[in-house]
């Protein structure tokens, strides 16, 4: 594997976790009806990469897979009950400030890791993977607005609260 195969992998590694973690705080914050819904699409958007990741890993020897299933079933009830009760609990809004600000971390290093690739796919002229690039960062670069947003907005009143 070349060194782009490598930095492949880490993007992979990255929007696997991001996409796993936009479903966990979906999944936690049910009660936050704007959170789930969106942080579930947004979750789509990273499993999407994975899948065009998988498609053009092998042509730099990263054999990337496409079908893990992130996880659902059983561990998801979990942290919807969880979040059932969370809600009763005086402190649900710091939790989502802190899941949001994890989300928003872990976006911003999936989007230095897109840059990078592009830059390396710009300097090859290798035109399939900067288009890769230019498809999916801008999606990872809403992930981190998104995030942002919503800390920017509940911070205020959760934290004077």
């Amino acid at each position: 594997m070349n060194r782009i195969g490598l930095a492949l992998r880490a993007l992979h590694h990255g929007e696997r976790g991001l996409a796993q973690d936009l479903l966990r705080v979906s999944e936690r914050h049910v009660s936050e009806h704007e959170i789930h819904h969106v942080a579930r699409d947004l979750s789509a958007w990273s499993q999407r990469h994975l899948r065009e990741l998988a498609e053009i890993g092998g042509r730099y020897g990263a054999r990337l897979g496409t079908g893990h299933a992130l996880e659902t079933g059983l561990g998801a009830r979990l942290r919807e009950k969880r979040s059932e009760l969370v809600k009763h609990r005086s402190t649900p809004g710091m939790l989502l400030l802190h899941d949001l600000r994890h989300i928003h971390v872990q976006a911003a290093g999936v989007s230095l890791d897109w840059e990078m690739i592009a830059q390396a796919a710009q300097a090859r002229r290798d035109t399939e993977l900067l288009s890769l690039t230019e498809r999916c960062h801008p999606d990872t670069l809403r992930q981190m607005r998104w995030a942002n947003a919503h800390l920017k907005q509940l911070s205020p009143q959760v934290l004077n609260s």
